[in-house]
């Protein structure tokens, strides 16, 4: 029986009163699945403006918030670059002058891309579409870097979730060139049963993690949680997601930070959505 064949029986399996179980194999195979699937979400994702919101809290040596920063900003997508255009810093909206330094940014971006020459253009998509598949690459490596432990079948917003544990695996040499700080983590998968598509990711950092010889080292106890969210019936997009820092720069400097990002009123554009330049009357609203 293939693996997707199995992965279909064990979905039946889970409606009934059986325990369900997935093997290594089997889960390797959601893992990969799960990955392209969050690739072709990242090709979707071009199609949506939406609002993020980012909160940054400070701690000091004891874990207690020195101070809160928090910036709100529009996701736009101009000519294939998503770009942030900042609209509130600590929930107040921008001054005027300051409004009027994301108009000119936007505008600058607007002007370079409406003036690339065809061969520039094409060397950018390109060079985004060759990170684009090394990225791929390096999450499909996950499937060979871990040993996995199926934890059961968990409801989030009423969605059906296999739920998967990954330790690394001893001895493992990894292969993409980023892929060395993989022995370093360890994380938690949920998984949509029905879409095969990630629906929350919790990562722990277990050792420290250093790049280059005294440029940056991310210690133990570094943890992500990212949530993610169907939207429109076609793509998955991040909901929320949850970061605690603790990271030393050049030796000299601790960053001991959570962050909170929460990203909410995705809009698609409609195929006829067009960027109007702000000398023409500002950049058009997007077609929900």
């Amino acid at each position: 029986m293939s693996i997707v064949l199995c992965l279909l029986s064990t979905q039946d399996i889970a409606g009934t009163s059986a325990a369900p179980t997935l093997t290594q194999d089997q889960i390797r195979e959601l893992i990969r699945r799960a990955a392209d699937n969050d690739l072709q979400n990242d090709k979707k994702q071009r199609d949506y403006t939406y609002v993020e919101r980012q909160e940054m809290r400070k701690l000091n040596g004891k874990g207690e918030v020195k101070s809160t920063e928090t910036e709100t900003s529009e996701v736009l997508d101009i000519y294939g670059e998503q770009v942030q255009k900042l609209v509130a810093k600590n929930d107040k909206p921008l001054s005027d002058k300051d409004a009027k330094k994301e108009d000119e940014k936007i505008q600058k971006l607007i002007d370079k891309r409406r003036n690339e020459s065809d061969s520039d253009r094409q060397k950018r998509l390109a060079k985004e579409a060759k990170e684009r598949e090394e990225g791929r690459e390096f999450v499909r490596e996950i499937a060979d870097a871990y040993n996995f432990t199926f934890e059961g079948i968990e409801k989030l917003e009423g969605r059906d979730n296999y739920v998967i544990g990954a330790e690394p695996k001893p001895g493992y040499k990894p292969v993409h060139k980023d892929a060395n700080i993989l022995p370093k983590v360890r994380f938690k998968v949920w998984i949509d049963r029905d879409d095969v598509q990630m629906k929350k990711l919790d990562v722990q950092v277990i050792d420290t993690i250093s790049w280059g010889l005294v440029v940056a080292r991310l210690h133990k106890g570094t943890r992500v949680v990212v949530e993610n969210t169907r939207v429109n019936n076609e793509v998955w997009l991040q909901q929320r997601a949850a970061v605690k820092v603790d990271a030393r720069l050049a030796l000299l400097k601790d960053y001991n930070v959570e962050v909170d990002v929460t990203d909410r009123d995705y809009k698609k554009f409609r195929t006829d959505t067009k960027i109007v330049p702000i000398a023409d009357g500002g950049a058009s609203e997007p077609k929900p």
